[in-house]
């Protein structure tokens, strides 16, 4: 007995769907440090998210590579879209009444 190889909704092999595929390259992020005035760019996985209730509760924070510190900034809509579109790990604050 010959098992069928298994296909996708479009009636192709899933093999012959990836076949054209390449790696890709990691998403990086431009930073800067308010301490030591660093520039530099961070893997997605240097990176946090929070979002909280609100903008004064929502942010990202990374460790800059250049002088240790640890970094929290204000992150917006279009950060959080870039950031969680980029791949970066997302905590959701909730809120305790």
């Amino acid at each position: 007995m010959t098992e069928s190889p298994v296909t996708t909704a479009g009636g192709m092999t899933v093999a012959s769907a990836f076949a054209g595929m390449r790696r890709v390259a990691p998403v990086m992020f431009r930073a800067g440090c308010p301490d030591c005035r660093g520039r530099f760019e961070l893997a997605a996985s240097a990176l946090r998210l929070a979002i909280g209730a609100s903008s004064r509760t929502t942010f990202y924070s990374f460790t800059c590579p250049d002088c240790g510190a640890a970094v929290r900034k204000p992150a917006g809509e279009r950060i959080v879209e870039l950031l969680t579109g980029g791949g970066v790990r997302t905590l959701r604050l909730h809120s305790t009444v």
